[in-house]
């Protein structure tokens, strides 16, 4: 097949089709941003100097302090991971007529190979033209938002840019990973000149990804004990080691968490089997333990965000902690606001990452209803009431979606609480100016000398934070069900049984 004809194809179809290479499209371009975004952080260069020199040029301290812009580096890639997500599941969407579509060919004399490759393209083509588009959208932003101060002093580090290299890497890095990721998914597929044929696992999900879920608490809580071994040989750590390491905890907890859901979604299953009343949790029940690792697939993105809010909550309890041991001791944070107000930012950028996980979550749940429009249409066919169908999707929906979630903020929270030790400080003598003399510092005694006790300041746990991120995974999990439910009477037409 030849790569133009293998383009046309790829861009060929239904309405759906055009939907879904559109969104695929859109997920890419934003990944892209994030990405950039990140890379243009990256690039600003440290000033010379001690380490305390700043990069006065910007108004932003997050941008200012060469210490900080790796961790804003750090915050806009996990931007990306709810954003894939996102693009994992509108690849999804419209998947029954995809199927026929590629059945036709086979039945027009296309080899299995050739369909595989045409899916695989698609894919790859929408994400590439994604990534084309966020590109341009990146270099238009670059020069709109150029706008110094009369100080000449810029909000945005718009007078860098990321390296080429890094910039392709990007551009042409996602399109590839998602053609491979596709190539990936598609292996236990067989397309015939009669449909689809899916080679789905039989036996139970296991509980393995638990022992990840401990690697990446092991990981984050080698950080201290990797810093004093530097410090007992005189040697400076390395700056890639934290960050090194705080990545790959933090990836290995997202992958425990979301590969875990699959066996609390077949563990659900069971129990709503053994323990649940009525036609609705028996339904539900059945279909949790027959495909478990759709609430994977679904919540991937959610889960990913709420890990990284709770581990920012954490983060946010240890400066406040240390802010109350600065008013105990007169020493500590220099700037407590500073660190305050940056988390704020965090906790916006937490939001966005749920808000974008929803969108994914309802692209899931407007495809699952479609897909199976016709076994729900045979349902209603027997007498099955709609309303009945309706109440077990919510219970598919938010019966694994619950302890999925606690697991989430859970494991987010330790990542960060577990390793870290409580703020302490004191246990030095203070010098202080006596209040009664003018001159402090003088041969008369004008100061005195105190003793500052020792201080330690544990954490309160963030009890409410936690309870909004939970209620905030919950709703987006509501709503989308809600959404479901919406095209749910039309899904259940008896004409659905009748479709091709």
């Amino acid at each position: 097949m030849r790569p133009g004809t293998l383009l046309r194809l790829a861009l060929a179809g239904t309405r759906t089709d055009g939907a879904r290479v559109a969104l695929t499209a859109l997920s890419a371009a934003l990944a892209t941003l994030a990405g950039l975004a990140a890379l243009t952080v990256l690039a600003v260069a440290r000033p010379t100097g001690d380490d305390g020199v700043n990069s006065e040029q910007y108004t932003n301290a997050l941008l200012r302090e060469p210490g900080l812009r790796p961790g804003v580096a750090f915050a806009l890639l996990l931007l990306c991971v709810p954003v894939l997500g996102l693009a994992g599941q509108c690849a999804r969407l419209g998947a029954p007529g995809r199927d026929r579509r590629l059945a036709a060919l086979r039945l027009a004399g296309a080899t299995p190979g050739q369909v595989t490759r045409l899916a695989v393209a698609e894919t790859g083509v929408a994400s590439l033209l994604g990534t084309l588009a966020g590109l341009a959208v990146f270099e238009v932003g670059r020069r709109l938002l150029h706008r110094p101060d009369a100080a000449g002093r810029l909000p945005l580090p718009t007078d860098v840019h990321p390296a080429p290299a890094a910039v392709a890497a990007v551009v042409l890095g996602l399109p590839l990973v998602a053609a491979l990721a596709g190539a990936l998914l598609l292996r236990r597929v067989t397309t015939t000149p009669f449909g689809v044929v899916r080679r789905v696992r039989t036996r139970a999900p296991w509980p393995w990804p638990g022992v990840l879920i401990l690697v990446a608490l092991a990981l984050f809580a080698a950080i201290r004990p990797v810093g004093l071994w530097y410090e007992r040989r005189g040697a400076v750590m390395p700056d890639s080691v934290v960050p090194l390491l705080v990545l790959l905890g933090g990836l290995t907890a997202m992958i425990g968490v979301v590969s875990g859901t699959g066996w609390i979604s077949y563990t659900t299953g069971r129990l709503l089997h053994r323990h649940g009343r009525g036609a609705a949790a028996l339904l539900a029940a059945r279909r949790l333990t027959a495909d478990p690792w759709a609430g994977s697939r679904t919540f991937a993105a959610l889960l990913a965000a709420l890990i990284f809010g709770a581990g920012a909550a954490a983060l946010r309890a240890d400066f406040q902690a240390e802010v109350e041991l600065a008013r105990r001791t007169g020493g500590g944070l220099s700037d407590p606001d500073f660190y305050l107000g940056a988390m704020d930012l965090v906790d916006l950028a937490v939001g966005v990452a749920v808000a974008i996980a929803a969108g994914g979550l309802l692209v899931a749940v407007v495809e699952g209803v479609t897909s199976r429009r016709r076994a729900y249409a045979a349902q209603v066919a027997t007498g099955v009431p709609r309303s009945t169908i309706g109440r077990s999707l919510l219970w598919a929906s938010i019966a694994p979606a619950v302890p999925a979630i606690a697991l989430a903020l859970t494991v987010g929270y330790l990542l960060i609480a577990g390793p870290m030790p409580a703020p302490s400080g004191g246990g030095f003598e203070q010098t202080a100016c006596d209040p009664g003399w003018q001159a402090c510092g003088s041969d008369g005694g004008a100061t005195r000398t105190r003793w500052v006790p020792k201080v330690t300041v544990t954490p309160d746990v963030p009890w409410e934070q936690l309870a909004w991120f939970a209620a905030g995974g919950l709703a987006a999990v509501l709503l989308t069900a809600v959404a479901g439910l919406v095209l749910l009477r039309s899904a259940t037409s008896v004409e659905e049984l009748r479709a091709t």
